[in-house]
């Protein structure tokens, strides 16, 4: 029966060229009908699929799509950068420095990888061919920086995996915080490192008025996480109040404050945002129904005493399920990996001892790294049209940084404290 799962989904996904949504709510019913045979009530499948979309944080998906897209188009993104090239611009490794420190501001706002990349990391290619920074090396640091993204908070897919591993996305958001900075500073590590063989330049130490100068600038941007955070922290508000007051925020920063979005701008934004929130919103209820049937199948228990007889070790099992997320992320997107995956694994982890929310942060990490890696990694074909540098070229030139993110993703794969004590800290033990 669990291999008819597996194999029906990946026919229907990679075979049948389906959309995630329809893939899993088609298996869902196959499922049910080879479980109940004739007795199936599609009453109760429409009644799954409305149980999933029924969930009041899921409000949080649109608000924070709309906040990025809205920090895109209101010269934000400019703004940031141009600040981040004041504070860092100096070190070894000179804009590639910046662009990593910009994706980590950035990454307070968007909540997801793609929207970095699209958005900031077009600015940031054209400041480095500019500064005479070959294709290689710029691509790899703009795709391997927006890796950030939806570690720190806010993160849709933190959010998503909150939804269907039922912890609390509040927590979930404020555990990125620690392990998005650790990714981050890996990556100027390196940075620094393959920048001082190469011999890139670095732009000279700005004075202290430059730098003032370009923090006033950007200071209504920079807000945008301490809002967040602050308010989820202090319980002013809750994730999905947050979202909402960050899409609120980034509209006054580009209509009033900056002007440089227009009524039809913040038209065009809405619509976008409604229909990616509708694709994403049906990707989560179709998940829904399939969890549900998959539990009814005892799918989970089945996987649950094959990973048992492997091993009860906390820390083997999480070796296992990185090698096959890692292997997994190359060929699957992200929301799709997390809907199909997440009800399969979350029995087996909290059997197993492995807290929720320290795995929240391994998969999400995983399925970061598989954005840089072929032959689906959606971060490789958006730096393609971006800079228009071959695809396979852009894989290879990622090479090297795939040794700072899988070294990040083992310590806090081997020390869950670095992802827990801060939701610990200021919410108290779970």
């Amino acid at each position: 029966m669990e291999f008819f799962i597996f194999a029906l989904i990946l026919i229907l996904l990679f075979i049948g060229g389906l959309p995630v949504a329809f893939a899993l709510g088609i298996t869902g019913v196959i499922l049910l009908k080879v479980l109940w045979g004739d007795t199936v009530n599609l009453g109760i499948v429409a009644q799954r699929l409305l149980y999933g979309a029924n969930n009041f944080v899921i409000l949080a998906i649109p608000f924070f799509l709309l906040a990025g897209k809205l920090m895109n188009t209101g010269g934000i993104t400019t703004r940031i950068f141009r600040f981040a090239n004041l504070l860092v611009g100096h070190l070894q490794g000179g804009l590639g420095q910046v662009n990593i420190v910009a994706s980590m501001i950035f990454s307070g706002m968007s909540g997801l990888a793609a929207a970095d990349t699209a958005g900031l990391g077009t600015v940031e290619i054209q400041a480095m061919r500019e500064a005479g920074y070959d294709d290689d090396f710029t691509c790899a640091v703009t795709g391997a920086s927006s890796t950030v993204g939806p570690i720190v908070p806010p993160s849709v897919p933190l959010v998503i995996y909150g939804i269907l591993a039922n912890v609390s996305v509040g927590r979930l958001l404020v555990a990125g915080m620690i392990p998005g900075v650790l990714v981050g500073l890996s990556l100027m590590i390196m940075v620094s490192i393959y920048a001082g063989r190469k011999g890139y330049p670095r732009h000279s130490k700005p004075s202290f008025r430059e730098l003032l100068q370009a923090f006033k600038e950007a200071f209504g941007p920079l807000m945008t996480p301490v809002i967040l955070i602050g308010g989820i922290l202090s319980g002013i508000f809750t994730p999905t109040e947050a979202a909402a007051i960050a899409a609120l925020y980034a509209l006054i920063l580009g209509c009033f404050v900056y002007k440089e979005i227009s009524l039809s701008d913040t038209w065009r934004l809405l619509k976008q945002t409604a229909r990616e929130t509708a694709t994403i919103t049906f990707i989560i209820s179709c998940a829904m129904l399939y969890g549900w049937v998959l539990i009814r199948s005892r799918t989970p228990i089945v996987l649950l005493e094959f990973f048992t007889g492997i091993s009860i070790n906390p820390i083997v099992i999480l070796f296992i399920l990185n090698g096959f997320l890692l292997i997994l992320g190359c060929f699957m997107e992200t929301i799709a990996a997390l809907s199909i995956l997440v009800p399969i694994i979350t029995p087996l982890i909290i059997k197993v001892g492995i807290d929720p929310l320290h795995f929240g942060l391994v998969m999400v990490l995983n399925l970061m790294i598989g954005l840089l890696t072929p032959p689906f990694g959606i971060n490789l074909f958006i730096l393609n049209k971006i800079s228009g540098v071959p695809t396979m070229k852009v894989a290879r030139a990622c090479l090297p940084f795939f040794i700072p993110l899988i070294s990040t993703l083992l310590v806090i794969t081997l020390f869950p404290s670095i992802v827990t004590v801060l939701p610990t800290l200021f919410f108290g033990a779970k």
